[in-house]
């Protein structure tokens, strides 16, 4: 893992770098700025030496119109440093929010099935949006502050050594403070950071199961089970706002300590009549003005803390790799494609097989399947069926064994290549809060409107695209709201006929169907699978009467594979008893 430093220069350079000129134009301002904090003190001892000494109208008139020009400038700097600052975090951090998603959906399954979304969202978006200091000002104004900490120093010397040692071990004594909290109040955000990621990854898994969590009855489980993640979270958050506000607590104690001495040191040199009131006005200023830059110095290493455990969570997630190697040796032929399994052994690693990780899953899976040919896929649950597509997506790598399409070993081809010749339509149709027109093209623009409308027509849609409102560019609801089951499923056709796969798999596309449209919706899948090779997935036994073929699983195992025909006519066939017991349902 890269040492902290590194992993700051790092962010900072990737993602300034496009608008440097922003950045520099940034630093000069902020200098700027805190240049003029210096001079004006400065105008103001010569205007109240000035008026003890009785000098000319002229002259204290000169003084006031650069004060104000001072103070005026000073505003507009601190304004404009404000709005370069915060456009110069937004610009970063949004480019850093979509490198991070990009990333996440480049991952594999492993991952996904390790974070839940709701963490995912808050290492995307919170963890960034606490970055949105340290990628504006946060450098330049430590830098800038500690500059501005040492000529208030220097003036002070040159004015009074006593003042000026005094200024120096105040700010010593501040600096070793910060040093000695800095890696534990690091520490407290990071948990309180991951505590976030805990409670929002929570809420998101149950809010999407409100439905079976109120039918089942399991609030009260859910409630005492926010009610730990949420009082976790109070302890760390807790924490680590009281190692974070140490250093201010601190910070004043010891200024107002300054402070008193200095107005006491001030008072007895005047009296003395060793310098005069503007001079003791200038000495209590400027040891004030330590006090400003020093607190922010120590607001922005509070925010660097909390900028550093964000920091290392997002790199941390930037140098997560995914498993699955890609590779573009090779490209598939168009056409349908043939399928073939060699002794292809898979587990996941992931908890979720026999809670060990190590149970297989499939277990030496070797079978053909011939160009436009149709398989039907049947086995009971958990006996390996969704695995076994989801290896031809490649969203998961066999352990042991290898895949072939159309003669093509998939490792040897990139994902794209092979999810652009692969269809699926499962039973949970998912559609996105966004025009009909990217709801099926799933937001390309290669695909002519023409061909989305002659599309919908053959599959028995155009009556519902007509009562659209806007046509194609009619807006969709998440999820489907709105939509019958049938028309969810058509739509989820209409994606597979635009994509023209070689390589069709349907998941039960219409168990949950009414008969009319079922029978719909089986025209569609006729008219799907001419030409292309398919892989029906069935939980009922009337779902594969179109199959060519039928491979039965048990435990991963093909525990039978043939030409429908003949295993229908062999009365020692196990799908040959499913269909005299009628049995079917037991396989879902």
């Amino acid at each position: 893992m890269e040492s902290p430093l590194k992993q700051y220069r790092n962010l900072l350079f990737t993602y300034l770098k496009p608008q440097w000129y922003r950045v520099l134009l940034l630093a000069v301002l902020i200098l700027g700025h805190i240049g003029l904090q210096l001079v004006n003190p400065q105008i103001v001892r010569s205007f109240i030496d000035t008026v003890r000494a009785g000098g000319a109208l002229q002259e204290l008139t000169a003084d006031a119109l650069l004060f104000l020009g001072v103070a005026v400038a000073s505003q507009v700097l601190a304004l404009v440093v404000t709005y370069l600052g915060q456009n110069v975090a937004w610009t970063a951090t949004n480019a850093l929010r979509l490198d991070l998603a990009m990333h996440c959906l480049r991952l594999d399954m492993t991952f996904h099935k390790a974070h839940t979304p709701g963490e995912l969202i808050e290492r995307v978006d919170g963890d960034v949006t606490e970055l949105a200091g340290f990628f504006s000002q946060l450098m330049v104004r430590l830098v800038g502050n500690g500059l501005l900490v040492l000529g208030v120093l220097l003036l002070v010397f040159r004015e009074d050594w006593r003042i000026g040692l005094l200024g120096m071990l105040y700010v010593l004594l501040v600096v070793v403070f910060l040093r000695r909290v800095q890696r534990p109040a690091s520490k407290a955000w990071g948990d309180s950071r991951q505590a976030h990621a805990e409670l929002f990854g929570f809420l998101g898994e149950r809010l999407v199961g409100t439905e079976d969590i109120r039918a089942n009855g399991a609030e009260p489980h859910v409630m005492a089970r926010l009610y730990r993640l949420m009082r976790a979270l109070l302890h760390k958050g807790r924490s680590a706002q009281l190692m974070g506000s140490l250093p201010f607590i601190v910070g004043y104690s010891v200024f107002m300590l300054v402070m008193i001495v200095t107005l006491g040191v001030g008072a007895t040199l005047f009296l003395r009549g060793l310098i005069t009131l503007g001079t003791v006005y200038l000495l209590l200023t400027y040891v004030n003005k330590l006090y400003k830059p020093l607190e922010e110095i120590q607001r922005q290493i509070a925010d660097l803390q909390r900028a550093a455990a964000s920091v290392g969570r997002v790199n941390e997630l930037l140098h997560t790799r995914p498993r699955l190697v890609e590779n573009a040796r090779a490209a598939l032929p168009s056409g349908a494609l043939g399928v073939a399994f060699e002794e292809v052994s898979f587990h996941y690693d992931d908890g979720r097989s026999g809670g060990n990780g190590t149970d297989s899953v499939l277990d030496g899976v070797s079978f053909e399947l011939a160009p436009g040919k149709a398989l039907g896929l049947l086995g009971r649950t958990g006996s390996g069926k969704t695995t076994l597509t989801r290896l031809l997506f490649r969203l998961y790598d066999p352990v042991v064994g290898a895949i072939t399409l159309g003669g093509v070993d998939i490792r040897d081809v990139s994902l794209t290549n092979l999810r652009g010749h692969v269809g699926m339509v499962t039973q949970d149709v998912q559609l996105f809060q966004a025009s009909v027109r990217d709801n099926l093209t799933f937001f390309s623009r290669q695909i002519p409107d023409e061909r989305m409308l002659a599309v919908l027509k053959e599959l028995g849609l155009w009556r519902w695209y007509e009562s659209l409102p806007a046509g194609l560019d009619t807006v969709l609801d998440a999820g489907g709201k709105g939509l019958s089951a049938g028309e969810a499923q058509l739509l989820a056709f209409a994606r597979v006929f635009l994509k023209n796969p070689g390589l069709v798999i349907l998941d039960e596309a219409s168990s949950r169907l009414d008969p009319a449209t079922e029978q719909v919706l089986e025209r569609a899948i006729a008219r799907l699978l001419e030409g292309r090779t398919a892989i029906i997935i069935a939980h009922r036994l009337t779902t594969v009467q179109r199959a060519d073929e039928i491979m039965v699983l048990e435990d991963g195992r093909v525990c039978e594979h043939g030409d429908r025909h003949t295993l229908v006519s062999d009365p020692a066939s196990r799908f040959y008893r499913l269909l005299q017991t009628g049995l079917g349902e037991v396989l879902a």
